[in-house]
């Protein structure tokens, strides 16, 4: 064979292949779509559901449950070692209380420090989080989230975690 011939053999087997992907690549595309008008049909069943919609709201709680005991758990874990840090810089600002000897002190203890800003961050992230929800309502995005999440809670059945708290 010469260098032609090798060529258009490669070439060939290269088409080939690629066509038998493509095939491939075309089913599949045919089942996911399949999958997703099923997907999509239980879910528009499911949306005019009332329980289902309950368990929507169920879930949101648990959420909201879950953002405020992590924000308990730094509270309660992070923020007494970074007290615990700052213990000596504090007992300086109660005999001469000072910003500077505030900023000073915390410049000088960064560990403490980013300790504190995390609690303090978190529980305004989750404060300003809620208070958007109360306010103007679930964003659409969060809503779609959190019906994907109790319909595949649903799809699993007794076996998620969930399952007892949601869908009892």
């Amino acid at each position: 064979m010469n260098k032609k011939d090798k060529a258009q053999s490669l070439s060939q087997g290269f088409l080939g292949s690629e066509l038998c992907k493509r095939g491939q690549l075309t089913n599949d595309k045919k089942q996911l779509t399949n999958d997703k008008e099923q997907m999509t049909n239980d879910k528009e069943q499911m949306t005019t559901d009332p329980a289902f919609a309950q368990q929507v709201e169920r879930l949101y709680q648990l959420t909201v449950y879950g953002r405020w005991l992590f924000v308990s758990c730094l509270w309660l874990t992070i923020a007494p070692l970074s007290l615990w840090g700052l213990r000596s810089e504090i007992s300086l600002w109660q005999q001469y209380f000072t910003w500077v000897a505030v900023r000073y002190g915390l410049f000088y203890h960064p560990l403490p420090t980013f300790g504190l800003a995390f609690c303090i961050g978190m529980t305004a992230a989750v404060l300003v989080w809620q208070s958007r929800n109360i306010l103007l309502g679930l964003p659409e995005q969060e809503k779609q989230r959190l019906e994907k999440q109790v319909y595949r809670i649903r799809q699993q059945g007794p076996t998620h975690p969930l399952w007892k708290w949601v869908c009892y």
